[in-house]
């Protein structure tokens, strides 16, 4: 998934960026409200760590554009304000989660992972495809009893491409998602990452490569 984290604070926001990166979650950050509406405006992103009380245009008012204009974006607000009465207010503003600070990382992500399923329902916390199995809250996937030891990128790219349930996911997208801002629009990154993940998951090759448009994931067996 790809996220941006909305953070008036440095360092707050680089810790934020390096450990959801860690987690194999492409982070984008930005330092006020003017900032975090030009990424949304160019980047699909999947969730918004917003913290509301930000320079510049509020973050009361970042999700309210997030709102009208991308439903499919969630937002999880982050702040210091803790009280029953800014929780609600937060709620009542669209927001989908809101978290206090101080907080644990490793909840913080929890919880983007739970509000990644919600679009897709019927998607479970595991997912499966013939004997590929990945756990996206453990960090963990294998291919039959074999556990497949995945840099991050490889991790996330099969992730995509098992979300994606059998449909082509094209290089853009998988730029999009798993890699920054700062990636070049014109890098191999993307099919040199497939490439590498073929290689790990080994025979049969459950990637199928759709000249000109992208990749998609098959189960061994099926018409490819």
């Amino acid at each position: 998934m790809r996220v941006l984290v909305v953070e008036d604070e440095p360092y707050m926001a680089q810790a934020l960026q390096a450990g959801l990166r860690q987690e194999a979650i492409a982070a984008d950050v930005a330092l006020d409200g003017e900032q975090a509406l030009e990424r949304i405006a160019v980047h699909d992103y999947d969730a918004v760590v917003l913290d509301r009380d930000i320079p510049g245009v509020h973050g009361d008012d970042v999700c309210a554009v997030l709102v009208r204009d991308h439903p499919g974006t969630r937002v999880l607000m982050l702040t210091a304000a803790a009280r029953l009465r800014d929780k609600v207010d937060g709620f009542s503003l669209g927001a989908d989660d809101y978290l206090t600070k101080p907080f644990a990382l490793e909840e913080l992500v929890v919880r983007l992972r739970a509000l990644a399923r919600r679009p897709a329902a019927a998607v479970g916390p595991v997912l499966r495809v013939g004997d590929l199995r990945l756990d996206p809250y453990r960090r963990e996937a294998h291919r039959g009893t074999r556990p497949l030891r995945l840099p991050r990128k490889q991790f996330a790219v099969l992730e995509l491409l098992m979300r994606a349930d059998g449909a082509v996911v094209t290089a853009e997208t998988l730029l999009e998602k798993v890699w920054d801002e700062h990636a070049d629009p014109f890098t191999s990154a993307p099919r040199v990452a497939v490439s590498h993940l073929r290689k790990a998951l080994g025979d049969p090759d459950p990637l199928v490569t759709v000249p000109g448009v992208g990749y998609r994931l098959t189960a061994p067996g099926r018409e490819r």
